[in-house]
């Protein structure tokens, strides 16, 4: 098998590549045509790519048959192309996780102290104590947070260490899961603007989160609140930040603009250049060595299983969930042998699990799984899951495929 790894990668995620045997082939200046046409004639099976752009017209030719995003999102990557021609597409969700949220976090206090604007004029030579001794403070606030994946649930601790309540909004978080949480459950993303005084979004880039946050969120959220990006530009209306930051005392911290360069250097001459009560960062939200590392061993773990069953983990366009018609809850224990019961029951039920999270709350205490199901089990099958010891409950809900 051969590894064409096309970007900047960790030292050990290529070692741990050539561990397995496989030939690797590492050109992190590759894109566009000359990526393409490396992909034609270099015999390639695998694709490893971070911020390089993989099009339609590369994927012409050659042996690919597996493109791995080294990060969490996917959208750079033409997934409707590959499926196409039957090339895997896979991803490292869930690595870069707590790096994107100590950035939020961070940008969160920035914001609140105006950092930025301290330093930039010390380094002026002024001094302005005055000024800049106003922050309203966090403690007792209201965090609001668009979306409640692995990152989204990383803020959730930060922001109770700080003493902050917690409201979210989430298409699949039930209100069990919310209370499990130690968190409010919005209905709309309105609805957080409308009672939070820092938000922090945290979706993936979809049709359905592209424009997601729009005039009418900025006109609800309250005045002198704090709006965050991390996540991608696209799901926010930068026109309608931008009018908001003029037309109310809001404040910004994004990582994640339009018109951003693509590279690791260039320039930027967009309207955030000098918008006020608008700090930016450089889309280094991932961008920690912790992150890299544990990103570099996954992409490593996706090759090895690939190499050695032909199975592709966290693969992004073979969409189980599409039949599942149900999804089941379980609240339990963190306790060894535990979700081993629940699948022997579901098993024995003739019950295919489509897709499975299990989500360890802190302290490591208790966790809740969330089963989507090809079929509901019978009464009898989810009392036979709720009577293990270690489970406090066991939910089923229907899923809605309208």
């Amino acid at each position: 098998m051969r590894v064409l790894v096309a970007d900047k990668f960790e030292e050990v995620g290529l070692a741990g590549l050539r561990e397995l045997g496989v030939e690797v082939d590492y050109d992190p200046a590759l894109e566009g045509d000359s990526l393409g046409e490396r992909l034609r004639f270099s015999g390639a099976d695998v694709l490893v790519v971070r911020s390089t752009k993989v099009t339609d017209p590369m994927l012409e030719g050659g042996r690919l048959s597996l493109i791995i995003r080294a990060g969490a999102g996917y959208n750079t990557i033409d997934v409707d192309g590959a499926s196409r021609r039957g090339i895997y597409v896979s991803n490292c969700p869930g690595k870069n996780s707590q790096a994107v949220a100590e950035l939020a976090f961070g940008l969160i206090l920035a914001c609140d102290r105006r950092i930025p604007d301290n330093v930039s004029q010390l380094r002026e030579g002024r001094w302005n104590k005055k000024g800049f001794g106003k922050g309203r403070g966090l403690y007792g606030r209201t965090l609001g947070l668009i979306g409640m994946g692995k990152i989204g649930q990383e803020m959730v601790g930060r922001a109770q260490a700080f003493g902050m309540n917690v409201v979210a909004y989430s298409r699949w978080m039930t209100p069990d899961i919310a209370a499990a949480l130690g968190i409010g459950r919005a209905a709309t993303t309105t609805e957080v603007a409308a009672q939070s005084d820092a938000i922090s979004v945290h979706v993936s880039l979809t049709e359905q989160t592209r424009g997601l946050l729009g005039r009418e969120f900025f006109e609800a959220m309250r005045p002198g609140a704090i709006f965050v990006n991390t996540s991608r530009a696209e799901v926010v209306d930068q026109a309608a930040l931008l009018a908001a930051v003029e037309g109310k005392p809001l404040i910004a911290g994004i990582d994640v603009f339009e018109g951003e360069p693509s590279g690791g250097e260039g320039t930027y001459e967009g309207p955030l250049q000098s918008a006020k009560n608008v700090y930016c960062t450089h889309h280094i939200g991932a961008s920690t060595d912790q992150a890299q590392e544990a990103v570099a061993q996954e992409t490593v773990r996706i090759v090895r299983e690939y190499l050695h069953s032909g199975m592709v983990p966290n693969v992004v366009n073979v969409r189980k969930t599409e039949i599942a018609t149900h999804l089941m809850v379980v609240r339990h224990l963190d306790r060894v042998g535990v979700l081993a019961h629940v699948l022997g029951v579901l098993k024995d039920e003739g019950v295919s699990v489509q897709e499975m999270e299990n989500i360890v709350l802190g302290g490591a205490q208790a966790a809740i799984a969330q089963i989507a199901l090809d079929k509901a089990p019978t009464d009898a099958g989810l009392m036979k899951i709720k009577m293990n010891e270690n489970v406090f409950d066991a939910t089923l809900f229907p899923l809605d495929r309208g």
